[in-house]
């Protein structure tokens, strides 16, 4: 008996200080404490890295003393306590077989946990060379009582964390809200202000384009106006010089004739 429990003993704490390391420091392919606090925020544990470190914690340090046979059974409390918040939080809505998630895999480290407590840590073991041996039914009912208050304790702390989490939520949630809802609206009228000062600024340029417009085709039609003009004025001025040249030549014409007649009259005379 002393030879099985002691292997018992020494396999069920080696494997389970080794989970509650990959659950601290990430060994043996664990999460680490930042994986395993966003695994425990995940049920519901918030915030999850207080909670990760107590049950790497727990695992470890009772997986250790289970497998030293030190101080035995405050080690199996501190598993069984790990094991039914495991149980209690996450594996029992699924039933107990493991396949679907169940409790099976946890009930049986509690079981063995008891087991071990009930039988004693065998031989070799710390207990009963540095440490007082306690072994018997009593201490085993003594250790899964105070595991199970462990898990109670976690349970209630978790819920009370989870109302005061509500409340700030709430209390949070509500300000913030208000102060979006102002936020918008006030986006809403800045945005309608701009929209009514660039449809102003729209209809103002079009009004100036307009104006612009009408300005140029008044200034065209002035333009042609003088150009009709002044092209009036430039015949008028050709058609009064070609006058003045032809009575130049009409009056040449006849001067030269008044003088030939009065030639040929003083020849006759001669």
């Amino acid at each position: 008996m002393g030879l099985a429990t002691t292997t018992l003993r020494i396999g069920l704490g080696g494997l389970m200080a080794g989970h509650g390391l990959q659950k601290l420091a990430g060994k043996f392919g664990g999460a680490g404490l930042d994986g395993t606090a966003q695994g425990f925020e995940a049920m519901g544990f918030r915030p999850g890295r207080p909670y990760a470190t107590a049950a790497g914690a727990a695992e470890t340090v009772g997986g250790s003393l289970l497998a030293a046979g030190m101080w035995t059974p405050l080690g199996a409390a501190m598993l069984t306590g790990a094991m039914g918040t495991a149980i209690a939080k996450v594996h029992a809505k699924n039933g107990p077989w493991v396949t679907k998630g169940g409790f099976e895999y946890n009930a049986v480290i509690i079981a063995a946990a008891f087991a071990i407590t009930e039988a004693g840590p065998g031989f070799p073991a710390v207990d009963g060379l540095i440490t007082k041996r306690r072994k018997g039914f009593g201490w085993a009912v003594a250790e899964l009582a105070l595991g199970l208050a462990g898990t109670a304790a976690v349970l209630k702390l978790n819920e009370r964390g989870a109302d005061v989490a509500g409340a700030v939520d709430a209390a949070t949630t509500g300000p913030a809200a208000t102060v979006s809802d102002t936020t918008h609206r006030l986006a809403d009228r800045v945005s309608a202000a701009a929209d009514t000062v660039a449809g102003k600024s729209r209809a103002a340029a079009e009004s100036v384009a307009a104006t612009a417009e009408h300005a140029g085709s008044a200034a065209q039609r002035a333009g042609d106006s003088a150009g009709d003009k002044a092209a009036q004025a430039s015949h008028a001025t050709s058609g009064a010089a070609a006058a003045a040249t032809n009575g130049s030549k009409e009056s040449t014409l006849h001067g030269e004739e008044a003088v030939a007649d009065r030639a040929a009259q003083e020849g006759g005379r001669g």
